[in-house]
């Protein structure tokens, strides 16, 4: 029987660019929704403009994620017609490397036979036994990639070494569940930053707020916009001129945050922040420390202001914690504010 990890998959794709310059959805199995599929077209990059194929992206749209990997027809194939082709694999969990190895190996798989048969096959047998074959580096194994690596992968060190203490305003918008919209031009940067994003508030180990890859496309804003808090990443520079898609701004190429005006109140700093911001430089700039242990040292910061917060609400009724009690603390403004809109992120507030 199958792993769990496997079962989560959901479909493989196949997208086809030919000698005319038409890109089309070629075969797809099970199936994919036309909502999804029209999304999946969008995100493939033979339907853009660019020379540069070969790129893996991924992204959720719809609670689903996707996982695309593209390759160029540049031997003698049964690929007679076709220029480039995408490799689309659809599943309900976050592990970019597993996807994207299994995806990398039905592409091989597609220009060896020109057919999807093998592919489908392949899909079926991870699907079932949680293993297929490859002709590199041994089987393809969907035990060799777990989740944790996954949530792992992507480096918080980068993160706070490229923003210094003001990466204390991406921890607080994370731990109030703000909308953080990121931008950079180059979508592999853009998927390796925000992936990492999630990590600082690793208490909720909650990637499912990641949405990597956006366009401004209305079906998918849409999508986005039914989520209390996310991390969003743009290529568009357009997004900027977007106010109601974010509360706090990233433009990666410039390395400026912004915060919104609607959200300054919320994501007021004080000393509480400025001690946190400290602490996660100093562990950030410990040569010998990785990103495991900065991970954990936020983490230890992040357990004190969650227990701080439980001691009020255990004085409280129904263990809800209330402005009233919050004020008897005489906690400075700053920290009784953040303390306020955190315990309305936890689900601790009692209005």
């Amino acid at each position: 029987m199958a792993t769990t990890e496997a079962q989560w998959m959901l479909s493989v794709g196949l997208i086809e660019k030919d000698v005319n310059g038409d890109t089309l959805w070629v075969w797809c199995y099970p199936s994919v929704g036309s909502d999804l599929r029209q999304v999946l077209l969008r995100k493939c990059c033979l339907t853009q403009d660019s020379r540069h194929f070969g790129t893996f992206v991924f992204g959720q749209f719809s609670r689903t994620w996707y996982y695309i990997s593209t390759a160029e027809v540049q031997e003698p194939t049964a690929l007679a017609k076709v220029t480039h082709f995408s490799v689309v694999v659809t599943s309900k969990d976050f592990n970019p490397e597993k996807y994207a190895a299994l995806s990398r190996i039905l592409c091989r798989m597609y220009i060896k036979h020109g057919s999807p048969v093998e592919m489908m096959e392949a899909y079926i047998t991870v699907l079932t036994k949680g293993v297929c074959p490859s002709d590199e580096n041994g089987p393809f194994l969907i035990k060799d990639y777990d989740v944790r690596k996954a949530y792992l992968t992507g480096s918080v060190k980068d993160v706070v070494s490229q923003f210094g203490m003001e990466a204390i305003i991406l921890y607080t918008a994370l731990m109030l569940k703000k909308r953080i919209v990121v931008h950079h031009p180059r979508i592999e940067a853009l998927l390796e930053f925000t992936r990492a994003l999630p990590a600082l508030v690793w208490h909720r180990k909650d990637w499912s707020i990641l949405h990597p890859y956006v366009h401004l496309a209305e079906p998918e804003l849409q999508d986005l916009k039914t989520c209390p808090g996310y991390v969003a990443g743009f290529v568009d520079p357009e997004v900027s001129n977007r106010p109601d898609l974010f509360d706090v701004f990233v433009s990666l190429p410039d390395g400026v945050i912004t915060v919104s005006q609607s959200a300054k109140d919320a994501m007021a700093m004080g000393k509480l922040h400025k001690d946190i911001g400290h602490a996660i430089v100093r562990s950030a700039e410990d040569a010998e420390g990785s990103d495991s242990r900065l991970i954990k040292d936020i983490s230890t910061k992040t357990k004190e202001v969650l227990a701080t917060l439980a001691a009020l609400a255990s004085e409280c009724e129904d263990s809800k914690v209330t402005l009233e009690a919050l004020k008897r603390r005489h906690f400075p403004p700053a920290t009784e504010n953040f303390l306020f809109h955190l315990a309305a992120a936890e689900q601790l507030l009692r209005i």
